[in-house]
């Protein structure tokens, strides 16, 4: 598995998330921030196709826009 460059972020939990993701790093022999980055990829797989932005992308061609190749970006933010 290649090592991505992680960004620093601070949550707050309730008690009985922290319970959870304690007692399930616990039972894998992870750390909870992998525990978490762990459930935020299950979440983020789950959803379904139609709400990811990348994939709205494809849309775009038979929108009649012509500068998508310049504005990618500002049209992946809209979607």
């Amino acid at each position: 598995m290649q090592k991505s460059k992680k960004i620093p972020i601070q949550i707050y939990l309730n008690p009985d998330q922290f319970k959870m993701i304690d007692l399930l790093s616990k039972a894998r022999n992870t750390s909870k921030a992998a525990t978490i980055r762990n459930c935020i990829a299950k979440y983020l797989e789950s959803l379904p196709l139609e709400n990811d932005p990348a994939l709205n992308l494809m849309n775009l061609g038979a929108s009649g826009k012509k500068d998508i190749a310049a504005k990618h970006d500002d049209y992946l933010i809209e979607s």
